[in-house]
């Protein structure tokens, strides 16, 4: 017997011993940790399962020829998939992983409130954001951004916000958490820059009609309107709030963001003429580098666009697909796509820089799992019914997904 302390199994080294071990699948290293406490302790060493975690959907690992590239912007926001993971043994993370994979969560209405009265007998839905930073959640809602903590010993995050951050006239339409600072685009079409700790905040008039997008990094802030126009800002001393560039994009700019290389950013627009909705632009010049894509239908613009490392991209709009490029290799086609069953405007996209994309739809609050290396939709979780919402942001960490819907933010807990 392997549980005999005279078996020639514990005459081996342990390093033989989990080299052994490293040959084993999940079934395996299970059923061997159910023969006795030593080997229920060697199974559950976290250098066995790390090998196991990277094929994983959301571990919180990344596969190693990835990994380096990846981290290359990792300072600019918080990773999803390292959100609330320190301290998760890797073996417990594996489980959860299989709970993302078979859609087994526990799911609940977190926060709600009521529609917005701009007239009578009418009413206009919020277009919440949110993000997520280890210990606290920020949503905007209407003119301003709240920050729930989320709870330490449980799942959820507290009903009352510790931090409200305001500044704007009109509606917060996106904003940002990147190295302690929020930076946010409102409907009255300014930016306003909030220190999270600290009384700090600056507010500049920046374009003439709705900010719809901003992204922040090095010192510069990037922002995208209903004007067509994109701008890039400094905020150097001295120069805070001064435009460096004006980009005459021709349409309307839905979405933004700057390459990890602080090189240059790229734009989502409606697509309404004939040139393509994604661009990329030089940040140092403002001067357009490269269209990606070819073919694009008129009215099918980019709702969200989302750098996973500094060549690989992801984007999703109006036309449904989730489209995967990478710039190393073509800009002309992207490398991999997925349609929207439902044939839905997709409203938000995010991954968790591995296999794993999570998607927001246009209707019924329609959120989708996506495995990259499978074709069709992983999982589906329909968070609105009767009434029809979009998902408008989504954000996730290695437990937990939310979503905000137009009057509602849900939480899927795949802990449970």
């Amino acid at each position: 017997s392997s549980s005999s302390p005279s078996s020639p199994l514990w005459a081996l080294p342990e390093e033989l011993l989990l080299l052994i071990c490293s040959y084993l699948d999940v079934q395996a290293l299970g059923r061997l940790g159910q023969v006795c406490r030593r080997l229920r302790f060697l199974s559950s060493r976290d250098l066995l399962w790390r090998r196991i975690a990277r094929g994983c959907l959301n571990s919180g690992f990344l596969i190693p020829a990835r990994k380096q590239a990846s981290t290359v912007g990792a300072s600019r926001t918080p990773s999803a998939t390292g959100l609330r993971a320190a301290g998760i043994p890797v073996k417990e993370r594996v489980k959860v992983s299989q709970n993302w994979r078979h859609g087994r969560c526990r799911r609940e209405t977190v926060l709600k409130w009521k529609c917005k009265q701009v007239a009578p007998f009418s009413s206009s839905f919020l277009m919440p954001w949110l993000e997520l930073d280890g210990e606290y959640l920020y949503l905007s809602q209407a003119e301003n951004i709240q920050a729930y903590p989320l709870c330490p010993d449980g799942p959820g995050l507290q009903r009352h916000p510790q931090a409200i951050f305001s500044g704007h006239q009109e509606d917060v339409c996106r904003f940002v958490l990147v190295n302690s600072h929020i930076v946010s685009g409102g409907g009255d079409g300014s930016i306003v820059l909030h220190k999270l700790h600290g009384s700090y905040s600056v507010k500049f008039s920046a374009h003439e009609q709705e900010v719809n997008c901003v992204d922040f990094q090095g010192g510069l802030i990037v922002s995208g309107s209903r004007d067509r126009t994109a701008k890039v800002w400094s905020l150097s001393a001295g120069r805070v709030g001064q435009c460096l560039h004006t980009v005459q994009t021709e349409d309307r700019v839905w979405s933004i963001a700057i390459s990890p290389l602080l090189s240059s950013f790229v734009t989502g627009t409606a697509c309404c003429g004939h040139t393509s909705p994604l661009r990329i632009w030089d940040l140092e010049s403002g001067q357009l580098l490269t269209c990606l894509g070819t073919d694009f239908h008129r009215g099918a613009g980019v709702l969200d666009v989302f750098y996973e490392t500094p060549s690989l991209l992801l984007s999703c709009g109006y036309d449904t697909y989730i489209r995967y490029w990478d710039i190393r290799t073509s800009t002309r086609k992207c490398v991999q796509e997925w349609e929207e069953p439902h044939d839905s405007a997709l409203y938000c996209v995010r991954s968790d820089r591995n296999h794993m994309i999570a998607s927001g739809s246009s209707y019924y609050g329609v959120v989708r799992l996506w495995d990259k290396r499978q074709t069709r939709c992983l999982q589906s979780f329909h968070l609105s019914s009767p009434t029809s919402s979009p998902v408008y942001c989504l954000r996730f960490s290695t437990t937990h997904l939310y979503a905000a819907l137009a009057s509602a933010l849900h939480l899927l807990d795949f802990t449970a």
